[in-house]
């Protein structure tokens, strides 16, 4: 076996949520690209359906499920319609999730339930449902060894940066799901994360068309500019394949080098107020 077929994923099984754009479409373009077949799952449709042709264009097989994976059941049901569909499962990529940043006091307790679950729970109810279909996936005991669940997580679980305490939050308690998972589950399937930096998708549209934010985030980079979706895709694959198979319990920063966050989202200090608190019950 060369170095190469390392990073393979021939006949491999894949579930990839948040899959119709952006990261999770790179994700699951390169993990057929690999060699897997491809469960891919978002509310849209469309944009799900286009993924799916460049999926099949690589000569492997394209699963779309339309559904809103901020439900458990919709994201757990994912796992069955892959082992239905393909008769296995080896790979599942945790990528939905995501958090809109907050001041401190417009974050209240059901924000920061609905980021944790979104982020959260959804990987957990997916992961859940998918581990007695890995092991049902009967291989050599080798093949069995390489199943594999991928969290994206963000730079900010790691960071501290006003604005982002919902979501920080939520995706630091995904890094550390991943780890204590990786505990549970070993040595059958590994887990692992990623703590990802700012990449362009549709969520920094915004960003990209305002010349001195995207120069901030360019410039508060070690290596000078902003994260492609590929940048996350390789590394899944990586984590995916028997490249990483002496790797569980893991998050790989993929962030370009960022010790702070490249994004000042200017929320001021808070000020004095008269409003004397509420008595606690």
């Amino acid at each position: 076996m060369t170095i190469l077929d390392r990073f393979r994923l021939t006949d491999h099984v894949a579930v990839v949520t948040g899959a119709g754009r952006g990261t999770g479409a790179a994700t699951a373009l390169a993990l057929a690209e690999a060699g897997a077949d491809v469960v891919i799952s978002s509310r849209t449709e469309d944009q799900l359906a286009r993924v799916a042709e460049q999926i099949r264009a690589t000569g492997r097989r394209a699963l779309v499920v339309p559904a809103n994976l901020a439900r458990t059941e919709a994201v757990a049901g994912l796992a069955q319609a892959a082992y239905d569909e393909f008769g296995r499962l080896d790979v599942v990529v945790n990528n939905v999730g995501g958090t809109i940043p907050n001041a401190f006091l417009d974050t209240d307790v059901a924000y920061l339930e609905e980021s944790f679950h979104f982020n959260v729970s959804t990987a957990h109810a997916l992961t859940r449902a998918s581990v007695p279909l890995m092991l049902a996936s009967v291989g050599d005991p080798e093949e069995q060894r390489q199943k594999s669940v991928v969290s994206i997580s963000s730079a900010m679980g790691r960071l501290g940066g006003r604005g982002y305490l919902a979501y920080g939050v939520a995706k630091g308690a995904l890094a550390h799901w991943s780890k204590l998972a990786a505990t549970d589950l070993a040595p059958r399937i590994r887990v692992n994360g990623i703590y990802v930096g700012s990449v362009m998708t549709s969520a920094l549209e915004f960003v990209a068309g305002v010349p001195e934010m995207k120069e901030q985030m360019e410039t508060g980079t070690p290596l000078g500019r902003i994260g492609e979706p590929e940048d996350i895709a390789a590394a899944v694959v990586y984590l995916s394949s028997r490249a990483g198979k002496y790797l569980t319990g893991k998050m790989i920063e993929v962030d370009g080098g960022i010790q702070t966050p490249n994004l000042d989202l200017n929320l001021p200090d808070l000020q004095p107020t008269d409003v004397a608190p509420a008595t606690a019950p």
